[in-house]
């Protein structure tokens, strides 16, 4: 081989094994090629390099190297000391080849922050929704464990004050406080459990109304049937008065937002729900609806954090829930423990 022939093939190969350290020495390896291009052919490698530098360092290094990069070019002309067309053309088609390099670079970089930071803000409006959904279990909790406390004062006064009532009256007044107290004492485990940060000014003052059970299911389901909606529900439960108020809520909860999802993005569609469970068994709750048309381009497509409340709510009930669209259909199915 020729040796006008081999000097270009070892700069090719020497420019390409800088590249292999780009990643991890970006600047160096930039710096270093565009030297190398001022003696050999080596500009398809800085190019490499250069994008290198723009897409994955920091404003300040980008620019520097740019900087360094271009600085070769008028040097170029000035010891030639000609500027003439081939001179001229070779400097324009070096400036837009690093130009064009750091341009792209720049605009990859873009990208990647634009991705990085949307990634941030659906966690951010994750992590937002499942404290939401913390503080208004708790306050739902809270509601019941006052209930509890209240009914076991109740009963533990009539026993301090009549204690010469029946034998009978005493047993079932002290059954009643056993009770209450085994219940209040897990209503506080469960509201220890959820409960992260204290709760606002606005919402302690607030009251709030009595939280819905499974017994209340059958108005939810003649609501949405009065409001047009087409629901067929298919309801098997074993002893489902012994189920514990939280699971009841739960339940209660995901069919609501369900139906309410249905509503909004399959206006029309049929809905079936089906609900199956025995102590011992646990509990399946499937919320199915087929899909209607695509939305119109530019309608809201909401944020998807009422599920994500939902599945924070399951996951905290002991269960787990997944959701998701296949086949033209759109469910919601979650697994409960049979807790009585």
């Amino acid at each position: 081989m020729s040796l006008s022939l081999s000097v270009p093939l070892l700069a090719v190969l020497l420019s390409c094994c800088l590249l292999w350290w780009r990643r991890s020495r970006p600047a160096l390896v930039a710096v270093v090629l565009i030297g190398l291009c001022t003696l050999l052919p080596a500009v398809p490698a800085a190019a490499i390099a250069l994008f290198t530098v723009a897409s994955r360092c920091d404003t300040s290094t980008t620019r520097w190297t740019t900087a360094a990069s271009l600085l070769p070019i008028p040097l170029c002309l000035t010891v030639k000391g000609t500027f003439d067309s081939p001179d001229m053309a070779a400097a324009v088609s070096g400036t837009l080849v690093v130009l064009g390099s750091v341009g792209w670079g720049l605009f990859v970089r873009t990208l990647r922050e634009r991705a990085l930071r949307a990634e941030q803000e659906s966690e951010l409006n994750a992590a937002q929704a499942r404290h939401r959904e913390r503080e208004a279990i708790a306050r739902e909790m809270h509601d019941v464990l006052a209930h509890r406390l209240s009914l076991l004062s109740v009963h533990a006064g009539a026993l301090k004050f009549n204690p010469h009532a029946p034998a009978e009256q005493i047993q079932q007044a002290a059954e009643v406080v056993a009770v209450s107290a085994r219940q209040a004492m897990e209503d506080l485990r469960q509201v220890l459990g959820v409960l992260r940060t204290p709760l606002t000014a606005d919402a302690t003052d607030r009251a709030e109304p009595p939280q819905p059970t499974l017994g209340d299911l059958q108005h939810l389901i003649a609501e949405n049937r009065g409001a047009g909606m087409d629901v067929e529900v298919d309801v098997r439960l074993t002893q489902a008065d012994q189920l514990d108020d939280f699971t009841s809520r739960t339940v209660y909860r995901i069919v609501q937002e369900a139906l309410t999802n249905a509503r909004k993005h399959a206006p029309g569609e049929a809905v079936r729900v089906a609900l199956t469970g025995a102590p011992g068994e646990g509990l399946t709750l499937e919320i199915v609806n087929t899909l209607g048309r695509p939305r119109a381009q530019g309608a809201p497509g909401g944020a998807g954090l009422g599920l994500i409340g939902l599945a924070e709510r399951t996951s905290l009930a002991g269960g787990q829930l997944t959701y998701g669209a296949d086949a033209g259909r759109h469910s919601v199915l979650a697994r409960l423990p049979w807790n009585a």
